[in-house]
């Protein structure tokens, strides 16, 4: 029987993810509050900050920066947050 939470990301109830998708203390806050439905939202969005800001997933620092940009798009928190608004360049404002 899927785990079914109240999603952070979509504001409603819905299935949990099987296991934390992050290390530490972030990814089990991630595992007890974000749906799988959520944390696909935020891969889709990860590709657009990792292009954006030409990180590099093996670097520390560009980790830290993802970091703050997932808790700004999944909890709305830190320097980041309400990056779900964000509008990609040539969108209609």
């Amino acid at each position: 029987m899927a785990r079914i939470i109240q999603c952070v990301v979509l504001k409603i109830e819905a299935e949990g993810l099987e296991s934390a998708p992050h290390p530490g203390e972030l990814g089990q806050r991630i595992y007890e509050n974000v749906s799988a439905e959520g944390w696909n939202k935020w891969l889709q969005h990860l590709t657009m900050v990792i292009n954006e800001n030409g990180l590099n997933t093996a670097d520390p620092r560009s980790i830290e920066q993802i970091e703050q940009h997932m808790l700004g798009f999944l909890f709305d928190e830190g320097e980041l947050s309400g990056a779900a608004g964000f509008q990609p360049p040539g969108a209609k404002k």
